[in-house]
């Protein structure tokens, strides 16, 4: 690897582990503050290499990626001292893995295809509303209630649709999920996630960049660095057509196609929200020919 590319790699590295230490508390780790005004928020770096039984030094060199290949032991230490979660070690482990292997080029961008078989179990699917998704959240192909659960999105050119974009540009968004705050923390932590292992993807690097731009609100949660926050199982919305519908969520990676998820939502047979989800599909609009997902009777 060149010098410039492993930099960079540590680089990623070092925002995580900056990132986790300047939001960890010196309370919730167990030390005792003195009088005084701290000026460095969260834990200083000095107190986190001695939680974490290394030097000052190495730490430093660490946070700044000038150190690239922290041993396993070192990972664990400094995960036990920021009191990580399971899924913020694993994303430790895999920034440090990327940042000590040789990468001659970045690797091809996924797929954006999505093959017809997948479209036809798409459209086997309705009522429920389903969709395909690219890593970066791109909306790659839809049933008809897949596309009008996100009340507006239709409005947008089908190349324009991505959920994460939805969340924060899209003047509807906030008025269709209750707990929209949610919403955007567990979406730009799972854009985090992914972006951290792949930072220099076009497709991810493109869309953080436009919403950097454009949302201060992803500004601010993008310099959190946080990267747990999964989707919650059940998802309420307040959709302008069928009212207030709660629906069960399922989110599966694809097989064979690398980068692709797809997402369902289904309620209870018989009950208001699979009555309200019955709604949507029947009376979602036309979208453009070769995106939406085809109905056909029985």
């Amino acid at each position: 690897m060149t010098s410039t590319s492993a930099h960079s790699e540590g680089a990623e590295l070092g925002r995580f582990l900056r990132a986790r230490r300047t939001r960890t508390s010196p309370e919730h780790v167990g030390l005792t503050v003195g009088a005084g005004v701290r000026r460095t928020p969260g834990l200083r770096r000095e107190e986190l290499a001695t939680l974490a039984g290394i030097s000052i030094d190495y730490y430093v060199r660490l946070e700044r990626g000038k150190e690239t290949r922290p041993s396993p032991a070192v990972l664990d230490s400094l995960a036990r001292a920021l009191h990580l979660d399971d899924q913020e070690h694993q994303h430790l482990r895999e920034l440090a893995a990327r940042a000590a292997r040789y990468v001659p080029e970045p690797p091809p961008a996924p797929s954006r295809t999505v093959r017809p078989h997948l479209k036809l179990l798409l459209k086997s699917l309705r009522p429920n509303p389903a969709y395909v998704i690219s890593r970066s959240m791109d909306m790659l192909a839809w049933n008809p209630g897949g596309l009008a659960l996100y009340a507006g999105l239709q409005e947008w050119p089908a190349t324009h649709r991505n959920l994460a974009r939805y969340l924060f540009l899209h003047p509807a968004a906030r008025d269709l999920f209750g707990d929209w705050d949610r919403q955007v923390t567990g979406c730009v932590a799972r854009l985090r996630a992914v972006a951290g292992t792949a930072p220099d993807a076009p497709d991810l690097t493109s869309l953080v960049g436009e919403l950097l731009l454009k949302s201060p609100d992803f500004a601010r949660l993008w310099e959190r660095y946080e990267v747990t926050g999964r989707k919650p199982a059940r998802k309420t919305f307040r959709h302008p057509r069928v009212g207030t519908v709660t629906l069960t969520s399922q989110s599966m990676h694809l097989e064979a196609t690398p980068g692709q998820r797809i997402g369902v939502y289904t309620a209870e047979p018989g009950t208001p929200d699979h009555d309200a989800m019955l709604l949507l599909d029947m009376t979602a609009p036309a979208t453009s020919p070769g995106q939406e997902i085809p109905h056909t009777s029985p």
